[in-house]
């Protein structure tokens, strides 16, 4: 297992604002400042050259905001981000709405550098900060029988221009199992670059789970429920033939209308790079034993 070190997988002057951007939010000193052990093979920092800031903000899906990927960079400045609440369903305590200071207060935040593969075809690697989502789990009090683990993007058509159109079934909600949520890999990002997380990567708080395609990292996170059924999400309920509720990234299994066994690497060109989409998009080690005799074609 290789340690990630950021002076050699962010460039200088943001790692160094990272400080302040730890400073500015209160939650650790930038000593806390931790990464994550990743095998050699994912070690995406080493494997391939990290994405831009430019191109990471600059191409998005946010549908909330319009379906072109420049639309969020565009419009996502009208999204109020503080004060931000999460509400819990399915927890024992008493208080079931928190301020987003007391979900960050006392948060290691690390930094992991991973390769989000969109559900089209294309992909790149971003240097993500945040925590793992488990640390936030393990500080609710579950039912006992809890299965899964949804979660609601915030619903502000007045902010949110795309919303105010029935391009989707709004508010935007995904789920995991609670197995898939609790893994050490499942991350909730409040940054990217050492910066704080601009809001046309879904700030103040997003999911990123990396071995699967990128619509499964709901953005700018409003509601988390803990469930016993498998729940409505979003893109899966509108067609279940293209989205499966796993989506994890697999290269033996097309998309109706096109193939994933290769994907466009953004910021080669148009016509640049294209490489081979990997099972779990790499991380079969870490994550395999969740699906052990499950037919991937079938739950895809």
């Amino acid at each position: 297992m290789k340690i990630l070190k950021h002076s050699d997988v962010t460039p200088r002057n943001i790692y160094l604002g990272r400080r302040e951007f730890v400073k500015a939010l209160g939650i650790a000193s930038a000593a806390s400042l931790v990464s994550y052990p990743v095998s050699a093979e994912q070690d995406y920092s080493k494997k391939g050259k990290l994405n831009t800031f430019e191109e990471i903000t600059n191409y998005n899906n946010f549908y909330e905001f319009g379906t072109s990927k420049t639309d969020p960079a565009e419009y996502a400045h009208n999204l109020t981000t503080n004060p931000w609440e999460i509400t819990f369903d399915g927890i024992t305590q008493n208080k079931r709405k928190f301020d987003i200071s007391e979900i960050l207060k006392g948060k290691p935040i690390q930094e992991r550098v991973y390769r989000l593969r969109c559900v089209e075809g294309w992909s790149m690697v971003i240097p993500w900060i945040g925590f793992p989502l488990h640390e936030l789990i393990n500080q609710l009090e579950l039912d006992y029988d809890t299965k899964y683990v949804a979660f609601d993007t915030i619903f502000r058509p007045e902010e949110m221009r795309g919303q105010r159109r029935a391009t989707l079934d709004w508010p935007y909600r995904e789920g995991l199992t609670i197995e898939e949520a609790i893994h050490p890999l499942t991350f909730i990002a409040t940054g990217l670059y050492g910066r704080e997380l601009p809001k046309q990567n879904g700030a103040p708080l997003r999911l990123v789970v990396p071995w699967k395609y990128g619509f499964k990292s709901i953005k700018s996170i409003t509601k988390i429920s803990f469930m016993k059924k498998q729940p409505f999400t979003t893109w899966n309920a509108e067609n279940p033939r293209e989205y499966g509720f796993y989506s994890n990234v697999n290269p033996n299994v097309d998309h109706p209308r096109w193939s994933q066994a290769t994907e466009r690497v953004i910021g080669e060109g148009l016509f640049g790079e294209r490489r081979k989409t990997e099972l779990f998009n790499g991380y079969i080690t870490e994550v395999g034993d969740l699906y052990k005799g499950l037919d991937l074609k079938k739950y895809f």
